[in-house]
């Protein structure tokens, strides 16, 4: 053998071993467009740690929630990072599902992040998972048509206005509706949207004795409400739209009003995918003068499980992602307007952000205003301003959602869907000891 066929050899040897010895992180996030966004740039990631390689798996909102609660159920371990929510963190972390992020190194700077957010993440003054994106919900809306209307939009709107507007700027002919929200089926869709609403609306899931409050005239009154609402001014096959089909309308010049996420403003005004980029004016979520507006409280989070032998290069990756360099890199490839909102102080003090955010306003006053020790008009039992942060909420508010989505499909009345939600809740609740 010659020196150089021996070089080679101990090259391509040592190459090998690199490969062997680099570590894939499985990760598991949701479809949303912040997360695809980071998944095209974490050569940046992997420049820096190249003992480290990245294998996604991207589902749809209501399918990564199914998956990744099975998974760490069941001690699957097919995932080492998975993004979950504010729902999830608190309920996993007491059951020991979740591993605590305590060391994502001296630059990470956890006292930046926004305190709503970050305390929904915190069980016991341990962090259990780093915010990716944080949201509240607010009024996204068509300026041009609401001028044309003679219409001006209150910083502050009523429902009455929200729906009085809405059948105004309807326009079935030119396919614009007055109004796009949520109605596809899920705990985390359509029960998200519904749940903050009937919030504003004096409703509540449970009483302090957690008896399930459908029967109540709140209930009844939000649920009329929308979908009347949807009928009159929604587009056609709303039971099916959740986040991203309503997003793909509003885009679309469809929607001349859309009351959800924070985190989709960046996306209504960017001009590479929104037309109506230029025409979008935001306000606050509507109230009905009882003192809650129905908007939520979120984080999308990357966290570790607790069965994974990759905790290192786990913690490593999600300072990456959720860091203030991270912000840095999608500013520098995007723009200001388009890196993940709602998670740290710094960046609703940036002059640069905002300057070219014209949501940041709106979006921190939404994140701040939302209260989840105390989500609704009168006293409740539970934690939580979308969802009751109890572990038998995924079932019982997909159960539900699906009760709601079929009332705006017309399969069955607003009574019926009560009278069912109500039903079904009282004997899971008793089932599972909530009820005496």
């Amino acid at each position: 053998m010659n020196l150089r066929t021996f070089l080679l050899g101990t090259c391509s040897a040592v190459a090998l071993a690199g490969l062997a010895q680099a570590e894939t992180l499985t990760i598991a996030t949701v479809n949303n467009g912040d997360m695809i966004r980071m998944q095209k740039l974490t050569d940046d990631f992997t420049s820096k740690n190249p003992d480290i390689q990245l294998e996604w798996v991207t589902l749809e909102e209501n399918v990564l929630r199914q998956r990744v609660t099975t998974d760490i159920a069941t001690k699957g371990g097919q995932y080492d990072i998975m993004t979950i929510g504010t729902y999830e963190v608190p309920i996993w972390a007491k059951q020991g599902w979740l591993l605590p992020l305590d060391n994502l190194g001296p630059d990470y700077d956890v006292d930046d992040l926004l305190p709503a957010i970050r305390s929904g993440l915190t069980v016991d003054g341990k962090l259990y998972a780093a915010p990716f994106y944080g949201e509240s919900s607010m009024v996204m809306y068509r300026k041009d048509l609401f001028e044309k209307a003679g219409l001006t939009m209150p910083e502050a709107p009523t429902w009455d206005f929200i729906a009085e507007a809405a059948r105004k700027i309807t326009d079935k002919d030119n396919e614009i509706y007055g109004i796009c929200l949520r109605g596809k089926a899920g705990w985390g869709e359509n029960m998200a949207f519904l749940t903050a609403t009937a919030n504003s609306f004096g409703a509540r899931w449970f009483d302090e004795n957690w008896q399930p409050q459908f029967d109540q005239p709140e209930w009844k009154k939000t649920l009329d409400f929308y979908v009347k609402l949807m009928n009159d001014a929604g587009p056609p096959g709303a039971s099916s739209n959740g986040f991203n089909e309503n997003l793909s309308l509003f885009q679309t010049g469809k929607c001349g009003m859309w009351i959800d996420a924070t985190v989709a403003a960046s996306f209504v005004t960017n001009p590479k995918e929104s037309t109506v980029a230029d025409k979008v004016g935001f306000a606050l979520a509507p109230d009905t003068g009882l003192g809650k507006r129905g908007n939520w409280l979120w984080a999308w989070s990357l966290a570790i499980p607790a069965g994974s032998q990759k905790a290192d290069a786990a913690q490593k990756f999600i300072a990456w992602a959720t860091g203030k360099d991270y912000l840095k890199l999608v500013a520098e490839q995007e723009g200001w307007a388009n890196v993940p909102p709602g998670t740290r102080t710094s960046l609703y003090e940036n002059p640069e952000y905002q300057k070219a955010a014209p949501f940041a306003k709106a979006t921190l006053e939404s994140i701040n205003s939302a209260d989840p020790k105390n989500p609704a008009v009168k006293p409740v039992p539970y934690v939580g301003v979308q969802f009751v942060a109890i572990p038998e909420f995924q079932g019982l508010g997909t159960a539900v959602g699906q009760q709601f989505s079929a009332a705006l499909a017309g399969q069955m009345s607003v009574d019926q869907a009560l009278a069912s939600a109500q039903q079904l809740t009282t004997r899971e609740m008793t089932r599972a000891g909530y009820i005496k």
